[in-house]
């Protein structure tokens, strides 16, 4: 297929890990999910031109809670982490993270600073949506605060000279009312994506890619659940080669 710009989505454990992408794509970036530990080099040999680091409910000073190779943050990568990849981020590079004093969920009042690349065109004050229990307590000294709630000092950060940003709420939800030009702001304005990819444009490459692979006389035969990922590839597989597909369901 044709090679796009792409936004790499950390999953992290969020239940908005798939929304976070979908915002992106609505931007006509392409964006892909992929595991919370993919290696640095990996990352680097995919040359996304931003990565997302997505929420979850885990805490960063328990032992099991899912890390990042931090040599991703040294990629020079632009990087956005959201909740507890912002906490995961600041714990990364020798910030603080503690637990709250209470879970905060739900809308919260936030002043922001509007010169900051993330928030231009957003009201210095905005209302975003929480889903938290822990916070970052203190900064690594190259890290500034660019917003602030009643709860915390700390709502988002940025490196003052890398291109590393976090924030504690969820833009990827229509609660959050500036979300949408948050995530803009952060693919287009600071990663650079021109916003070149459409879904539309996405099935007729792939379609085209199938065809390419199977050549003029190959047949395909697919496992076919009922799912949404078997589903998909059935469909595409069948715009692509018609008659010359068998869709095989195993009634288990």
């Amino acid at each position: 297929m044709a090679a796009h710009e792409k936004i790499l989505v950390f999953d992290l454990g969020s239940q908005y890990t798939q929304l976070i992408a979908r915002r992106i794509r609505e931007h006509k970036v392409f964006c892909e999910i992929v595991r919370h530990d993919l290696p640095a080099d990996e990352v680097a040999r995919q040359a996304p031109k931003g990565i997302v680091l997505s929420g979850g409910p885990a805490s960063v000073y328990e032992h099991t809670s899912p890390r990042v190779d931090p040599k991703v943050f040294d990629l020079g990568v632009p990087v956005l982490g959201i909740c507890y990849g912002l906490q995961l981020m600041a714990e990364t590079t020798g910030g603080k993270v503690g637990a709250a004093h209470a879970r905060e969920y739900g809308s919260t009042r936030c002043t922001v600073d509007p010169e900051s690349p993330l928030f231009r065109g957003v009201p210095k004050d905005t209302v975003v949506w929480n889903s938290h229990g822990d916070l970052v307590t203190g900064l690594e000294g190259s890290f500034v605060s660019i917003a602030k709630t009643s709860s915390t000092p700390f709502a988002a950060v940025a490196h003052k000279s890398r291109p590393l940003y976090g924030i504690q709420f969820h833009p990827e939800v229509v609660h959050s009312k500036h979300g949408k030009q948050v995530l803009e702001n952060f693919v287009k304005a600071i990663c650079g994506c021109a916003g070149d990819w459409t879904m539309g444009s996405f099935v007729d490459e792939a379609v085209e890619a199938i065809r390419k692979q199977v050549g003029d006389r190959g047949r395909v035969v697919c496992g076919l659940s009922g799912g949404v990922d078997s589903a998909v590839v059935a469909l595409l597989l069948d715009r692509a080669l018609g008659e010359r597909l068998t869709c095989i369901f195993v009634d288990n």
